[in-house]
């Protein structure tokens, strides 16, 4: 969506080798600030290696990862979505959205925006693909309207989705866009 213009000095690309290190802190930091948000859980996540993201740069895990887009304000990355695909040859038509996330100090600057509006144009030049679903915690509001705003439509939810370490449950919306 052109409207969604971030900060003149953001910009969108594909995630390299170089920036791994990069991206790990950002997910790190992301993972604590907002265990609801995430599947992934911080203290498992930290364990990692940034070369263990590997998998996320374009063609990585078996050529499941369609890419990853990463935004940045000069030499901080700012914002991260992946997107895989399935290989398998009855349901290679469909692709997931996921790992969405904007540092605390750039949201609502339009930077989800922008990256959710790449992601979605690459998308459409893969002429197999034909839809894309995502989940998104229920109670996170921000990120459904994000998403509906792109043309996003629920088709399920799962209760009881999540567990936090304090016994909180949360629901996962699912989340589909036809493509064609």
């Amino acid at each position: 969506m052109e409207g969604d213009a971030g900060p003149a000095d953001c910009q969108i690309r594909l995630l390299g080798q170089a920036d791994l290190k990069a991206y790990k802190e950002l997910r790190d930091a992301m993972l604590a600030r907002h265990p609801d948000a995430f599947t992934s859980d911080a203290e498992s996540e930290l364990q990692r290696d940034a070369a263990s993201y590997h998998n996320r740069l374009s063609g990585g895990n078996g050529g499941a990862n369609l890419f990853t887009l990463v935004a940045w304000s000069g030499s901080a990355m700012v914002g991260a979505v992946s997107c895989e695909h399935e290989t398998r040859i009855k349901v290679q038509h469909l692709a997931k959205l996921e790992g969405m996330m904007v540092s605390d100090a750039w949201q609502g600057q339009g930077i989800g925006g922008r990256l959710m509006a790449q992601a979605l144009q690459m998308l459409r030049t893969e002429s197999r693909l034909e839809q894309v679903t995502l989940t998104v915690t229920s109670s996170n509001l921000l990120a459904v309207r994000l998403y509906q705003r792109f043309g996003f439509s629920q088709y399920g939810c799962l209760p009881d989705a999540i567990r936090l370490p304090d016994g909180v449950k949360l629901a996962k919306d699912l989340m589909r866009l036809g493509l064609r």
